[in-house]
Parts: C-alpha cells; sequence; structure tokens
C-alpha cells in the first residue's frame, strides 16, 4: 500500500482510534508453492494493550495449510471510501473536465505472526475475549472447554492469535489539494450525501484542520 506523506495518519492515536471502531476485515496468508494466497473475510477483536487480534476459523479453512508453509500473514480493514468525479477535484485554475477523478479511504494493514490456538481451554478463553468485544451487554452462556451449550463445539474450530509486527495506516482524504479545492470537494460531498459520503467528508475536515492543504499529515 503506497502512503505519501499527505495520506499518513497525523499521529498513532488516529489509526488507533479507527481501528477501535472496526473489527471486520480481510486475513491475506500466503498460499502453497503454485497456489494463490488465501484471502478470508473475518470479524476479530483487536487488543491494543496485547498488540494482538483475536479470531477463529472452521476447521476445514484452507487458510491453515497455508499457516503451515508461513506464519506471516496480513490483516486488512478498509472502509469510509467513496467515490470523488474529476470535476471536484480540478485545480482553481483548471476548467472542471481537466480534473482527476479518485478514491476517499481509509485503510489499516496489520502485519501479524499467526498463532493456532488448538488447546480446548485456551480456545475457550479466546473466544470469550471475542464474545466479550461483540456482546460487552452478555446474553449468551459462558465459552468453557466441556460445559454446554458450547464445549462440544470446540472440537470443530480452530483459534487464531495475530501477533501485530507492524502497522501500516492510511487516510486518503485528497490531502494534496489545495484548501479551497478540498473544501469545494467537502461541499460536493454533503450535497451528494450518498453512502461513504458523510464519513469520507468528516475524515476530509478533520485532516484539513489538522495538517492545512498539501501538508504531510506527520
Amino acid at each position: 500500500m503506497l502512503i505519501h506523506p499527505w495520506d499518513a495518519p497525523t499521529e498513532d492515536a488516529e489509526w488507533q482510534q479507527w481501528l477501535a471502531a472496526h473489527d471486520f476485515g480481510q486475513l491475506a496468508a500466503n498460499g502453497r508453492p503454485g497456489e494463490p494466497p488465501v484471502l478470508q473475510p473475518l470479524h476479530f477483536a483487536y487488543d491494543p494493550a496485547r498488540r494482538e487480534a483475536v479470531t477463529h476459523l472452521a476447521r476445514p479453512n484452507p487458510l491453515w495449510g497455508a499457516l503451515e508453509d508461513r506464519p506471516t500473514v496480513l490483516l486488512s480493514v478498509v472502509d469510509d471510501y467513496t467515490f470523488i468525479p474529476g470535476p471536484w477535484q480540478a485545480a482553481e485554475d483548471q476548467p472542471p473536465e481537466h480534473g482527476v477523478p479518485t478514491s476517499f479511504y481509509a485503510a489499516v494493514q496489520l502485519t501479524c505472526t499467526a498463532h493456532v490456538v488448538d488447546d480446548p481451554e485456551a480456545k475457550a478463553a479466546l473466544l470469550q475475549r471475542q464474545m466479550g468485544h461483540f456482546q460487552p451487554d452478555g446474553g449468551s452462556a459462558p465459552v468453557a472447554a466441556g460445559a454446554e451449550p458450547y464445549g462440544r463445539l470446540l472440537s470443530g474450530i480452530r483459534g487464531l492469535r495475530l501477533e501485530v509486527q507492524e502497522v501500516r495506516a492510511k487516510f486518503k482524504y485528497g490531502g494534496k489539494r489545495s484548501e479551497a479545492v478540498q473544501h469545494r470537494v467537502s461541499e460536493r460531498l454533503a450535497e451528494r450525501d450518498g453512502p461513504g459520503d458523510v464519513a469520507a467528508r468528516t475524515h476530509q475536515q478533520r485532516r484539513l484542520a489538522t495538517a492545512g492543504p498539501g501538508k504531510p499529515a506527520s
């Protein structure tokens, strides 16, 4: 993922706060020789204190075979995206039809070392961590090895701890454009009010206020 200075996080807190509100992504692992990479959509629970994400998958999942050859994986999360038409981005001294279209989006990529969890007690603890993240108000029975209702189901899954080694983040919201152009794009987003436009506009205005037009964000 190419990250220009004007698209980089202003500080670690920017991507950390964004990731805290996002818990669904795609996990990529290298395939076996001669095979394509394995790409698995999944929910995960990220723990910033431990610098790890936890998840689980069915035992027959092809991801496990890929991890045997190489446990280095990439967890990719993308959201708050929208399309920006070319005329919106034309410079002040350009005709609208000379503007270049682009995409706005936020992305965080976690390079991780994958640790497979097969011990029933450890799997139960991992699932309980996920349950605490996704169902903080409870409503389900505790997950415990050998106990109903989930204990008998543990053999059908494998747990996965993703130990984070590197974080790369990008907030692509027109940061290299002039202030006038950025405000024009912001107005157009408000007028269009389509899917993703509100979130994209919020990011754009926040980053414009923090870094200023055309300036590196960090």
